[in-house]
């Protein structure tokens, strides 16, 4: 039966002691603005889940604005219950201000983590490239008509076999490859990236031409350099 070995992490211990001092700071700040019993209690609670919850949609989701600016707010509440109570503040005596914001933090914390979980992620960092303008066709020149010849009858040898036919058309050549610029065909492949990253399947062309904006005859060339 294997032996469960117990290791004491340094920096364990040091996440602990610092996270039991800053819970009592902000027990004590909230108790002394006037949140006594329980409720005193519940406020470290609420600034320590807005501070995970932006970390975490930090972590899973990649920077965005709206991460930022809640992650900001629960460390700068933690930090300044932190500094509040080191003797810089009177708490027998708190300012009606620092009352006001105690008893607004609840709210302001429900609505901080609801925008996190229900909000959708913020992508606006990615660079979009423009769209390839649609190519011109080239200007049709109008000519005089041929006149019609008419062909000759081949003649026919005295043996009665018909005259060799003449070798077949050339079949035509495939169409000209649309030139795709290569800073676009780099952008396809992060999009392409993103999209099975989150969706797990690989991106099909029609996804690829409106998440570009290009149009359908590009798109297919696009996805052609994806495969």
């Amino acid at each position: 039966m294997p032996r469960t070995v117990l290791r004491v992490d340094a920096v364990l211990i040091q996440a602990v002691i610092a996270g039991a001092l800053s819970f009592a700071h902000l027990h004590d700040l909230a108790a002394a603005a006037g949140q006594d019993g329980w409720k005193a209690w519940a406020y470290p609670v609420s600034v320590d889940l807005l501070l995970v919850a932006a970390w975490r949609r930090l972590r899973s989701d990649g920077p965005s604005r709206l991460a930022w600016c809640w992650f900001l707010i629960a460390l700068i509440a933690s930090l300044g219950a932190n500094v509040a109570t080191a003797g810089l503040l009177d708490l027998s005596n708190v300012p009606a201000w620092l009352r006001i914001l105690v008893a607004a933090w609840p709210a302001l914390a429900f609505m901080g983590g609801t925008l996190l979980v229900h909000s959708p992620a913020d992508r606006s960092s990615t660079p979009t490239a423009p769209a390839a303008p649609d190519p011109q066709p080239a200007p049709e020149t109008k000519s005089a008509p041929a006149p019609a010849v008419e062909p000759t009858p081949e003649p026919v040898d005295s043996a009665g076999h018909a005259p060799a036919l003449p070798p077949a058309d050339p079949a035509p050549a495939p169409p000209p490859a649309v030139p795709v610029p290569a800073a676009l065909v780099d952008h396809a492949r992060k999009v392409a990236a993103d999209h099975e990253h989150r969706t797990g399947a690989r991106i099909d062309t029609d996804t690829l031409r409106a998440r570009l904006g290009v149009p359908a005859h590009l798109a297919d060339a696009i996805a052609t350099q994806l495969a």
